[in-house]
Formats: structure tokens, sequence, C-alpha cells
């Protein structure tokens, strides 16, 4: 009796494994991927770059009213960043060639001209990083030929050294492209252009205000 019992058992736990066997399986289970996050953008490394734009400025001789200057600049950049958190550090160098210039008649009736025919300026930089946007304060050396001319007299020139100050702000654009915009003042002090320009001690001043545009690529 006991063997039909533990018989009749098995016979029924093998017809449920059957059953189950036979039922359709299951819905898919679908497992969806983690979002994909990018990593920070960051600005550490050196960049090679194009930059132009114009200037607006005043010059002044001792014999002269101050007077205005502008025209266009146009160059090549250099430099390099360290991030560490949101703070960026660097320094960049810079030369322009230069078409700022300007004349004025007034204590100068036959007409006095100052320029500048090339510009260059060595600076530092402080950024914030807000991931690709990057605003900035400058600040260094500026270096510049000041020429100076009147009719009728040989004129002169004089490569100085002066100083610069200013802000921008760069964001990068896709890969290793970024682009800017900055303003510099720029003050290349005097030079004395003396007798070639009409009076024995003739100082000639050369100040300008630069508004300019880049695209740099970084390595």
């Amino acid at each position: 009796m006991k063997r039909l019992f533990l018989a009749a058992v098995a016979l029924v736990a093998l017809a449920d494994m059957a059953s189950a066997a036979d039922l359709p399986p299951g819905p898919p289970t679908y497992y969806k991927a983690p979002a994909f996050v990018p990593p920070p953008y960051t600005w550490s490394g050196f960049y090679l770059g194009v930059n132009g734009g114009g200037g607006l400025g005043r010059s002044a001789w001792d014999t002269t009213n101050a007077f205005n200057i502008s025209g266009g600049i146009v160059g090549g950049t250099l430099g390099y960043n360290y991030q560490f958190g949101h703070a960026v550090v660097g320094a960049e160098g810079d030369i322009d060639w230069s078409g700022i210039k300007g004349s004025t008649t007034g204590g100068c009736p036959a007409g006095c001209s100052t320029g500048d025919s090339w510009l260059s300026t060595v600076r530092g930089r402080l950024g914030y990083a807000a991931d690709r946007f990057m605003p900035f304060v400058t600040g260094g050396a500026a270096f510049g030929n000041i020429n100076a001319s009147t009719p009728g007299l040989a004129g002169g020139s004089s490569t100085n050294a002066g100083w610069t100050i200013g802000a921008g702000l760069e964001f990068a654009i896709a890969g290793s492209w970024t682009a800017k915009a900055e303003y510099l003042y720029v003050n290349l002090g005097k030079f004395n252009c003396g007798l070639n320009c009409g009076a024995a001690t003739d100082n000639v001043s050369f100040s300008a205000n630069l508004i300019r545009g880049g695209i740099n690529y970084r390595f």
C-alpha cells in the first residue's frame, strides 16, 4: 500500500513538470543601458592660434594736443593652460601686425602722425572653467614699434616696452578647437622723437584699446 502511494506521488510530480515544460515562455526581460555622461571638459595643455580685430587709442606729442588713432591688427597666438578644479592658470604670448595710426594739425600745422607697425604681448591669464566656457582676466607686458612723422622732417621710431591688462571669454567649439573674444588696454609709454619731429624734446606717446577675436587649436 505504501509503495502504491509513493508511486502515485511521483506520477503527479512528473505530470506537473511536464505541464510546466509545455507552457510558452514569458515575456523577455529588457535591461536599460546606463546613460552616457561625457567626461568634463579640461582646459589643460598647449595651444596655437590666430587672432584679429581692431584698436582705438590716443597719441600725444609735446608740441600737439592728444589725438585719436585707430586701425586693424592681425597675428598669431601661443599659450599654455593648467586647470585644477574650476580654476585655470596660464600664460599667453602673441605678435600682431598693426595698422593703428592717426594724425593731427593741432599745434602742428603741417600734420603730425603717430602709428604702430607691430604689437606683441606676453601675459598671464586666470580663468574660471564652467565646463566648455571660460571667462578670464589677463595682464602683463606689451611691446610695439611706435613711429612718428611730420612732413619735411625725418621723423623717428622706437621699439617700446609697456603694459597691458584686459579680460575675455573663451569657449570650446568642437574637438580641440576653441574660440575667444577679448578686450585689452595697451600702453606703450612714450619715446623722444627730438629734432627729427621738430623739437629738441618732442616726446610721443601711444596707448590703445583693443578688441580681438581668435581661434585656437589645443594640443
